[in-house]
């Protein structure tokens, strides 16, 4: 599954080439750092852009989860697992976002 990157991010990429490479460097070597696999580490992710409210990343790490092997079900528990710490209101718009990648997916 190749990943369709946002145009916005396109565009800071073309823009800004060295800079979004030490970023996307960054990530690669956190996820290195430690003993959480990478599925794991895609839906941690996920749940950090849920407390930010950050559709973008949900879309992102929705895609990444399901590109490491993680299942639809696994994406909605870790979204429903986020209730009683950032809200209903975030992990419902979190699951619509969420649902918008799985829709395509399907």
């Amino acid at each position: 599954m190749e990943i369709d990157y946002p145009q916005n991010f396109l565009r800071l990429k073309d823009k800004y080439p060295q800079l979004m490479s030490a970023y996307e460097s960054a990530g690669v070597q956190a996820r290195k750092a430690g003993p959480l696999d990478e599925k794991t580490t895609h839906l941690v992710q996920l749940a950090a852009c849920v407390a930010l409210r950050s559709e973008g990343g949900v879309h992102s790490h929705v895609r990444r989860s399901l590109q490491t092997g993680a299942t639809p079900e696994e994406i909605c528990h870790t979204l429903v697992l986020l209730i009683s710490t950032t809200g209903f209101p975030a992990v419902a718009a979190a699951f619509s976002w969420a649902q918008d990648i799985l829709d395509i997916e399907k």
